[in-house]
């Protein structure tokens, strides 16, 4: 799996993890998200209210819809095994799937400002990304 693939997966994780739970984090991470507010429109379309990935949004960087407890990508799906919140960051464990494995994976979101959070992965090799929330 890719280095790009699997922080996608840990981001999607990490957002699910959160907005099931009643929490100041819950009613902020919901909605669609993308490296960059300029390819939002590119990423993601509205259609009858509904938000889903436009088509080859991940050739414009992707990004991740959370959606009540679900969190998905343009290849992923997850569902949180542990989480807990520190009041900065969220830190959990979820388990997420593109279809052919199943992995555990540990992230960490941090609200950085209303619309923006930076997603950390914790590993062999660390990683930090910044998303923005896209109006849509």
């Amino acid at each position: 799996m890719s280095t790009s693939n699997c922080f996608a997966l840990a981001l999607l994780v990490l957002l699910a993890a959160v907005s099931p739970y009643p929490s100041a984090h819950a009613a902020d991470i919901s909605g669609a998200w993308a490296s960059d507010p300029s390819v939002c429109s590119k990423v993601f379309v509205k259609t009858n209210n509904r938000i889903s990935f436009a088509p080859d949004a991940e050739l414009y960087g992707g990004g991740f819809i959370v959606e009540g407890n679900r969190a998905t990508g343009t290849f992923q799906k997850c569902s949180i095994k542990s989480m807990k919140d520190d009041g900065t960051n969220v830190h959990l464990i979820a388990a997420c799937s593109d279809g052919v494995m199943v992995s555990d994976l540990q992230f960490t979101v941090k609200r950085v400002g209303e619309d923006r959070i930076t997603v950390s992965s914790t590993g062999p090799v660390n990683m930090e990304n910044p998303y923005v929330r896209c109006p849509l």
